[in-house]
């Protein structure tokens, strides 16, 4: 039986959206209505979680550069619809390890699992599992920076990987083992430097090397602006919920909530619905917002070799039709 699995970006939980987390009674301010239909009818939803939804801990580099909401963000995002959060990346333990438990806690409470961070380096590096629709899925995380936020065997952290110099050696074998015990393996790296226009030579090497492995899906994120799709890898889902203003010419403030469907366990059909970021809330693209978005991935796509097509509000891609890269 067919399941669809939603993807989105970066999800950052603090400052304004802390702010509105603190008083809010649903979910519907941070994500307007009409999306948060599109993402309750999905069999199952994951994103990538920046910052920590805790109480407790001190913030490393002061406040402003810190992202943390308060523990009912958790319930919140299981409101949402959210299934699954990734945490590897720069901000998981900007609050410290006290924090990273109690949003591991939180989150699990509510039923949300969580891949690419763990109270100890084999937890962080295990995929958080799940049973969608009779498949078997599992979500392995893993980042590639900053390295001092790695876990180690008795320090929580981020399941760290080195890409730089080609795909992590543990990656691989993780990828290699844990798809012969699922129906759908989801790799989702938070990779490659910020706000670039396109993923770098490694990280298309490094999305190889994790597609050969046997990943039925590599989903990244990291830039914080969307680029181009590669069956079965989509370089960076961008941004989906944040407080900031983005960065002038990049398009940081329009971004794309991503449906893939699954057929005996394999992506068939990604189905793209342009966004726009606002403070604090995100709503569907519309007008020139929408022409801007289309425009910026058929372009990131076609250089890549994959056909885009308009299909009423959604962008399309038949991943069937496409080889997948480094299979």
């Amino acid at each position: 039986m067919p399941v669809t699995i939603a993807l989105a970006g970066s999800t950052i939980l603090g400052r304004g959206v802390a702010a509105y987390v603190e008083r809010a009674a649903d979910p519907t301010g941070l994500v307007a209505g009409e999306l948060l239909a599109r993402l309750l009818a999905a069999d199952f939803f994951v994103l990538s979680l920046e910052g920590s939804v805790a109480d407790r801990g001190e913030p490393h580099g002061g406040e402003s550069s810190g992202f943390r909401a308060a523990p009912r963000a958790a319930e919140l995002l299981a409101r949402m619809g959210v299934g699954c959060v990734t945490m590897a990346n720069g901000h998981t333990l900007d609050y410290g390890p006290d924090a990273l438990a109690d949003t591991i806690t939180h989150l699990t409470d509510v039923g949300i699992g969580v891949a690419g961070a763990g109270h100890d380096e084999a937890s962080a590096r295990q995929p958080a599992l799940a049973s969608v629709g009779g498949l078997r899925v599992g979500v392995l995380g893993l980042g590639d920076d900053p390295p001092e936020y790695a876990a180690g065997p008795d320090r929580p952290g981020i399941a760290y990987a080195d890409l730089r110099s080609g795909a992590d050696g543990w990656a691989v074998e993780a990828i290699r083992t844990y798809r012969a015990h699922v129906d759908t393996l989801l790799v989702m790296p938070h990779w490659g430097p910020p706000m670039t226009e396109n993923p770098p030579a490694y990280v298309r090497a490094a999305a190889r090397d994790f597609a050969g492995a046997g990943a039925t899906l590599v989903a990244g994120d990291g830039a914080g602006v969307v680029h181009g799709v590669e069956p079965p890898v989509l370089y960076d889902l961008g941004g989906f919920l944040n407080d900031t203003t983005a960065e002038a010419g990049t398009c940081g403030d329009l971004g794309l909530v991503w449906f893939v469907d699954v057929s005996e366990g394999r992506p068939v059909r990604l189905r793209a619905l342009p966004i726009a970021l606002e403070a604090a809330h995100t709503r569907p693209a519309v007008g020139d917002e929408w022409t801007a978005v289309h425009r910026r991935f058929t372009q990131a796509c076609l250089r890549m070799g994959t056909d885009v097509k308009a299909d009423g509000h959604e962008l399309v891609v038949d991943l069937a039709a496409h080889p997948a890269a480094g299979c």
